[in-house]
């Protein structure tokens, strides 16, 4: 799902150009293999606007993107915390179902969560991916990857990111995973400290796995749920990766898909925005990535056997155990920052 922030920087560095035979051009800053490429063809084949995606592989990198005035961004996918952060700060543009009228498909509980700016998008949780060609038994519990075992030694993928490397450990202790105060974060630290040593890289391994160097050498990873998809069709072995929500509980997230208030094509992308918010495109997208929609028109249209699938839509007692991410303090922010990068001298 996701590119390098360097990729990002160079592609932001230059001005972007009118793709060849369309008068006009979005700019989407999105994870890598998030849409369905056929949405955005048909799209374009409607509307003579074309599409360029510019791909992050973290929140951080995202982040810096956004609060860029002359990013020249018009549509960005965020989190639900993000949805609400950048939309306060007035970066992103208030909707409404005069303006996206396909947001009248999603119910309360979800436009909520987007605060107002964004609709939502796709959701899912977090876990553990694992190759099953190199692992014979799933793992049940976060501590298959905080404290795996010896043969994993430099098999194991983390993720630098503030938030969600913090995930696992924090749900182990029994916190918060929005903790705030030191004397948790330094809890989660020697966990991760002890952890370390196992670790083959903290790049988020949609990205690490197409490193020919580690790629190979990855087993395990902690992993965002439809990430084995993407992981499968990277290793060109279907199957081969598959995806375990721990018993503990773990994050339940919320992906948003919102428009730049200083978008120059405002009224375009938020044309783009309620075509990719439609019940046949939420659907569509949606069916393609093997992901859960929030819509439920979208969800009338897909098949009951996708919806049955645990894998795709958790059932209700994981869902019960799981969390959803608040805004953090500068402080936690900071902190949590130090500790992932210190991570390095514990390898």
């Amino acid at each position: 799902m996701r590119k390098t922030f360097i990729a990002v920087s160079v592609a932001l560095g230059a001005p972007f150009a009118a793709t060849p035979g369309h008068a006009e051009t979005l700019n989407l800053l999105i994870w890598e293999s998030y849409i369905d490429q056929k949405i955005l063809d048909r799209w374009t084949q409607n509307s003579g606007v074309a599409v360029h995606q510019i791909y992050y592989d973290s929140g951080d990198a995202r982040d810096e993107v956004l609060s860029d005035p002359h990013s020249n961004i018009d549509l960005v996918v965020v989190g639900e915390n993000g949805a609400d952060l950048f939309g306060k700060r007035g970066i992103l543009e208030p909707l409404t179902e005069k303006n996206v009228p396909s947001l009248k498909d999603y119910k309360p509980e979800w436009t909520s969560r987007c605060a107002g700016y964004a609709i939502p998008y796709l959701w899912g949780t977090m876990g553990i991916a694992y190759r099953s060609d190199k692992i014979s038994t799933a793992p049940t519990s976060w501590n298959d990857l905080m404290s795996p075992a010896p043969e994993l030694k430099k098999h194991i993928a983390m993720y630098d990111d503030h938030n969600e490397a913090f995930i696992a450990p924090l749900v182990l202790l029994g916190k918060s995973i929005n903790a705030n105060d030191n004397e948790t974060l330094k809890q989660a630290f020697e966990l991760m400290k002890k952890q370390a040593p196992f670790v083959l890289t903290y790049d988020y391994v949609i990205t690490s796995i197409q490193n020919p160097d580690i790629g190979k050498d990855i087993y395990m990873a902690i992993a965002y749920s439809g990430d084995q998809h993407v992981l499968n069709d990277k290793a060109g072995t279907p199957g081969v990766w598959r995806y375990a929500v721990p018993k503990e509980g773990t994050f339940s997230w919320l992906d948003c898909m919102a428009v730049t208030t200083a978008s120059p094509r405002k009224q375009l992308a938020l044309q783009l925005l309620d075509f990719i918010g439609s019940p046949e495109s939420a659907a569509a997208n949606a069916e393609a990535l093997t992901m859960p929609t929030a819509s439920e028109a979208a969800l009338k249209l897909i098949p009951a056997e996708t919806r049955s699938n645990t894998e795709i839509y958790p059932p209700a007692e994981i869902l019960a155990k799981s969390q959803y991410q608040k805004e953090l303090s500068v402080q936690s922010i900071q902190t949590r920052r130090r500790i992932i990068s210190s991570m390095a001298n514990f390898q």
